[in-house]
């Protein structure tokens, strides 16, 4: 079991984005002993006690490989250039790479692996382990997470529209040579009168309103 675990610990280790061939190996002897001395407490302990007292075992057990790690690690959050205290903690750091989480639950839930990954993310850590010592089986309780967002580019911020989008331009000129446009434009609501002269129907010679021309008499 324990030789099951190390090997697909060593497959997540060189699943990490971002790291040279010497790193993978280094992370993946890294991972190797951690979740030797995970598995070695579980067996000495096995699952009911709180997740204090496996963080104190744990931490025993890493000290006797002489692995540098840190407890309870405060982790800020960077915003706007000021970094400001969310109240994140990590359980362990083991050697300044492996962020680990302990936890004592009957199983491991997606928001568990989100607070993991939110812990990769803050701090740029490479690997994850995340340690369900609840578990009766301890293999069973082990989930390697990798820290996709190292190095990643910064995402593109879109300027902001203004509060008014300029019209389109409208042209006042008439189209020449489009014979629909020929005729000079005209206000709303106003009517153009044709010439009665160019109109074949109204080539008699024009009379006023009311007013009556008398025909030529001829002799």
């Amino acid at each position: 079991m324990k030789t099951t675990v190390v090997l697909k610990a060593r497959q997540s280790a060189e699943e990490a984005e971002g790291t040279s061939a010497p790193q993978l190996s280094a992370l993946a002897r890294l991972t190797e002993q951690i979740i030797g001395a995970a598995i070695e407490v579980h067996r000495q302990t096995g699952p009911g006690l709180l997740e204090s007292a496996y963080e104190e075992c744990l931490c025993y057990e890493l000290s006797q490989l002489h692995l540098n790690f840190k407890r309870q690690v405060e982790l800020p959050i960077a915003y706007k250039g000021v970094k400001l205290d969310c109240g994140y903690r990590m359980d362990l750091v083991v050697e300044d790479s492996v962020i680990i989480e302990i936890k004592t639950v009957d199983e491991i839930l997606p928001i568990h692996t989100a607070q993991l990954l939110t812990y990769l993310k803050l701090s740029g850590k490479p690997i994850g382990l995340l340690l369900n010592f609840n578990s009766p089986i301890l293999k069973k309780g082990i989930k390697r997470l990798v820290n996709h967002y190292r190095d990643a580019p910064p995402a593109l911020v879109p300027s902001a529209p203004s509060a008014r989008q300029p019209d389109k331009a409208v042209s006042t000129r008439p189209t020449i040579g489009n014979p629909k446009n020929s005729a000079s434009p005209r206000l709303c609501g106003e009517q153009t009168s044709r010439s009665p002269i160019a109109n074949p129907k109204n080539s008699a010679s024009l009379r006023l309103r009311g007013e009556q021309i008398p025909q030529a008499v001829t002799r």
